[in-house]
C-alpha cells in the first residue's frame, strides 16, 4: 500500500468529510430498524482504519453509498470529487453496484458487481470488502435476534441468494486482498451459512 496519504492520521479533511456524510445520510435509516444509516458508514470506516487505509479510503468509506443512495444524475459523484478529491470520487463510484433509479434485478445487478470486483483498483478493494464485512456481520445479529423473518426486510428474500452473493464476494475478496478482514469475513460467511442450515440432525 502506497504511503501518499496518511495511514496513522486523519486531518482536517476527514472531519469535513465526517460532517458532510452525516448531513448527506442524516434521514436514512438501516433496513429492519430504527438504527440511523450513518452508523454503518462509521463502522466501514472504522474498519478501513483498522485494515491500514490511507485517509482517502477512509473518506471513501464513509461515502462509499453516496451514489447508490443519494446520487442525483451525477451531481453527488461530482461533489464528492470537488470536496474531497477525484479519488475518493473514484473510489465511491467503484464500490457503487448502480446508479440507475430504479435499481436494475437483483441478480444481474449482484453478479455484475462480482465481475466489477475483477477490474477495480486494489484501494477500492479495501473499501468494498469493509462494506461487505459490516453488512454481513448486521445479517449474522439479526438473524440470530429476529431469525428468518430478517431476509423479509431484502428485494430477495431467499437466504440461498445471500449465501451464493457473499460467498461470490469472498471468493472475489480472496483473489485480490490479502488482509485480516477477508479471514474475518469467512467467518462470518460460514457462521450466516450454519445460522441458514440450523442445527445438525
Amino acid at each position: 500500500m502506497n504511503n501518499d496519504d496518511t495511514t496513522s492520521r486523519l486531518t482536517a479533511r476527514f472531519s469535513e468529510a465526517l460532517a458532510y456524510t452525516a448531513d448527506l445520510h442524516r434521514h436514512q435509516r438501516r433496513k429492519g430498524g430504527e438504527i440511523p444509516y450513518v452508523g454503518h458508514l462509521l463502522s466501514v470506516a472504522g474498519l478501513v482504519i483498522e485494515g491500514d487505509g490511507t485517509e482517502t479510503q477512509v473518506i471513501a468509506a464513509l461515502l462509499h453509498d453516496a451514489v447508490e443512495d443519494q446520487g442525483r444524475d451525477g451531481e453527488t459523484l461530482r461533489e464528492i470529487s470537488t470536496r474531497f478529491g477525484a479519488d475518493v470520487a473514484r473510489i465511491v463510484e467503484e464500490c457503487s453496484d448502480t446508479d440507475k433509479i430504479p435499481k436494475p434485478p437483483w441478480r444481474p445487478r449482484k453478479e455484475a458487481y462480482i465481475r466489477h470486483l475483477e477490474t477495480v483498483s486494489p484501494e477500492t478493494i479495501l473499501v468494498s470488502l469493509a462494506d461487505k464485512l459490516d453488512n454481513a456481520r448486521a445479517i449474522l445479529r439479526d438473524l440470530r435476534k429476529d431469525g428468518p423473518s430478517l431476509w423479509d426486510r431484502f428485494n430477495t428474500t431467499d437466504p440461498q441468494d445471500h449465501l451464493w452473493y457473499y460467498r461470490a464476494l469472498l471468493a472475489a475478496y480472496e483473489e485480490r486482498a490479502d488482509s485480516w478482514l477477508v479471514a474475518e469475513f469467512r467467518l462470518v460467511v460460514a457462521e450466516i451459512a450454519a445460522e441458514v442450515s440450523g442445527p445438525s440432525a
